[in-house]
């Protein structure tokens, strides 16, 4: 009889002790945006033709490749005045996901890389609150004839102020 009161003590004891009110309060979750589209604006600042590059993923992580669409090439000596757009266009009207990133502008950065052979400078001329870079707007110099990619980064929360890509990631 001894031994089933302790039991049943114990047990009563353990229960009580894994009741605990929770007082934190969770955070809220801020859900991420599904990007299908990124839409390159390139203006010349003087004169010339508006170049748009298209990136457009409506399948996501899917088996499909994206579709790649350029409307001319850049010219030489240009220098043109660039605008980034992300969408998700798997809704209609698409959502225009580059508003919440100018919003939230001190967790967001866009990172530009020259690939190989292409000789072009790239600037970024928009800034978050604290004076750090931004990136949704920027300058981009094509310097001599020439081809490679141009890889458009954007990142969440990245560490700012930062050196590049490579620093403003810390895992």
């Amino acid at each position: 009889m001894k031994k089933i009161y302790f039991l049943a003590t114990v047990l009563f004891t353990i229960l009580l002790a894994s009741c605990s009110k929770d007082n934190e309060t969770p955070k809220a979750v801020n859900e991420e945006e599904l990007i299908t589209t990124l839409k390159v604006t390139l203006v010349p600042v003087s004169e010339g033709n508006t170049i748009v590059l298209t990136t457009r993923d409506l399948d996501g992580d899917g088996p499909n490749e994206p579709e790649i669409t350029i409307s001319s090439n850049l010219i030489a000596g240009v220098t043109y005045n660039g605008t980034i757009e992300f969408l998700d266009e798997t809704k209609s009207p698409a959502d225009n996901i580059t508003e919440e990133v100018e919003e939230e502008a001190d967790e967001h950065q866009i990172f530009y890389t020259i690939g190989s052979g292409l000789d072009v400078a790239v600037t970024a001329t928009n800034l978050d609150s604290e004076g750090n870079l931004l990136g949704t707007e920027f300058e981009l110099t094509a310097n001599t004839a020439s081809s490679g990619p141009l890889t458009f980064t954007l990142r969440h929360e990245p560490t700012k102020p930062n050196d590049g890509l490579s620093s403003a990631c810390s895992f």
